[in-house]
């Protein structure tokens, strides 16, 4: 404990000194802070609500534009500057393995922080009493290759000198987060070029930075973690959206073959500018069975990203899932993705149908390239292991698909399938998303709605799109 306090004592000491001089490092440093800054900003979308550790003169907490900010930090002067420049954040000095609130907090920011904790599990687990199962756990780095040179630049007068410091590697921070009680989500590298190379360090940090091979070259690691999951005691309730255009002989179907899911089970049929008698059809089934909780719409609009987005609108379950009308994906394997959820190990389930044998009819095996392809090139982009992205069937908590709706403007109105929406949204949100397979059966009634050639140029324009918004941004 003594020499805990020493090292603690220290360290507070330092950055006490050097409080006063912070703006002109920054300044020295402005290439390299403003990159941090912008993944910062990227992980924690503004109006959150933020508790930074190791915050300093609260410059980056500010930047982030937090609904309520904390900055909590071990120099009693850098907190006094911190009040004075950001009245509208709240600072306090102190110890965060000591520390004591009353509140728990969207995002938890460790940024240059987890080379000066003295005991970095102890920090960790103590953080967890400020969490809830939404709250993301965000750690910025810096990577152990560039010691020799950030060592260098402190001696060149180029960065404010540092006390000693603890050099993780990024294994050594997975393993530190899974002792402390989290479970990693997603990691990454960010910055290849922290200075000023009169405006090329931008190019840099956004492109080759994020290519394979060079991004291991980033002066920044930064990794994301949730707690540990844990199954939900009660048992919530469950909206199924079907999205159908020219469906007729799949709609009866649809429904007697639903399994009763959790806590109660909603259908809601969204109808699309069908040729035949689905409308029809969906309005004689809903009077058929009368014991089921139906809701039936039809669009104004086009297209199964606006059918999925009518009916998630409308639904009042706790877990939302798309179910195809086409019944390729039958309605008994919801329970896989309802189970998924209510046991914590997702937060977002998305349907895989290339684990089990398909058939050459069900899926032609030019389709099966093309979608193992699609799910290698969206696992690059979105950070997450996909291993099909064209299913169909998905599921998520109405609350994280509320988080995503209203921060959709970030991607526009780009997709008109509805999948990859939710899909970029879980990604930018940091939900862990894990694939269930399913199996893949043939069609019994009408043909498919998909025009290959014109779908999938749209999904390489989206894999352009989503490596401007998510992987280069």
């Amino acid at each position: 404990m003594a020499l805990y306090q020493t090292h603690t004592d220290t360290i507070a000491k330092h950055f006490d000194r050097f409080a006063p001089e912070r703006d002109t490092w920054r300044g020295r440093g402005r290439a390299y802070h403003a990159a941090l800054a912008h993944l910062c900003g990227f992980l924690i979308p503004p109006g959150a609500k933020v508790l930074e550790v190791g915050c300093s003169t609260g410059e980056l907490l500010h930047q982030l534009q937090p609904s309520h900010g904390l900055g909590v930090d071990i120099s009693g002067e850098s907190i006094a500057l911190a009040r004075q420049k950001f009245p509208r954040l709240h600072f306090l000095t102190g110890d965060i393995q000591n520390l004591v609130l009353d509140e728990t907090f969207d995002y938890i920011l460790l940024a240059g922080t987890i080379g000066y904790l003295s005991d970095v599990q102890q920090a960790l687990d103590h953080l967890r009493q400020f969490c809830t199962p939404q709250t993301r756990l965000v750690i910025v780095h810096h990577s152990y290759l560039w010691e020799p040179l950030l060592n260098l630049a402190e001696k060149l007068g180029l960065r404010m000198p540092q006390p000693p410091q603890n050099w993780l590697s990024n294994e050594d921070l997975v393993n530190m987060v899974q002792l402390g009680g989290f479970e990693a989500i997603k990691q990454g590298h960010h910055g290849l070029c922290p200075v000023s190379l009169g405006g090329l360090e931008g190019w840099l940090n956004r492109y080759p930075a994020h290519l394979p091979g060079l991004s291991a070259l980033c002066v920044d690691n930064y990794l994301v973690a949730r707690l540990n999951p844990r199954p939900r005691a009660a048992l919530p309730s469950i909206s199924v959206v079907i999205p159908a255009r020219n469906e007729q002989g799949n709609i009866e179907n649809s429904l007697s073959q639903m399994p009763r899911i959790g806590g109660h089970t909603q259908v809601i049929y969204v109808e699309g500018h069908s040729s035949d008698d689905t409308w029809a059809e969906i309005q004689r089934v809903a009077r058929r069975y009368p014991d089921w909780d139906i809701q039936i719409h039809q669009q104004t609009g086009k297209g199964k990203g606006d059918a999925v987005r009518l009916g998630f609108a409308q639904a009042t379950g706790d877990i939302l899932v798309i179910l195809d009308a086409d019944l390729t994906v039958t309605p008994a394997d919801l329970t896989k993705f309802y189970d998924a959820l209510v046991s914590g190990r997702c937060e977002f389930a998305n349907g895989s149908r290339l684990v089990y044998p398909r058939s050459a009819e069900a899926m032609p095996w030019l389709n099966t390239v093309a979608n193992k392809l699609f799910g290698l090139a969206f696992s690059y982009l979105l950070g997450q292991r996909f291993k099909d992205t064209l299913c169909g069937t998905k599921a998520l908590w109405r609350t994280d698909y509320e988080r995503i709706a209203s921060g959709r403007a970030y991607f526009g109105d780009f997709d008109p399938f509805g999948d990859f929406d939710l899909l970029f949204g879980a990604a930018k949100l940091s939900l862990k998303i894990l694939d269930v397979p399913v199996r893949y059966h043939e069609r019994v009634y009408g043909q498919s709605n998909i025009q290959h050639v014109r779908e999938g140029l749209i999904l390489l324009r989206m894999c352009l799109y989503a490596s401007q918004k998510i992987k280069f941004f």
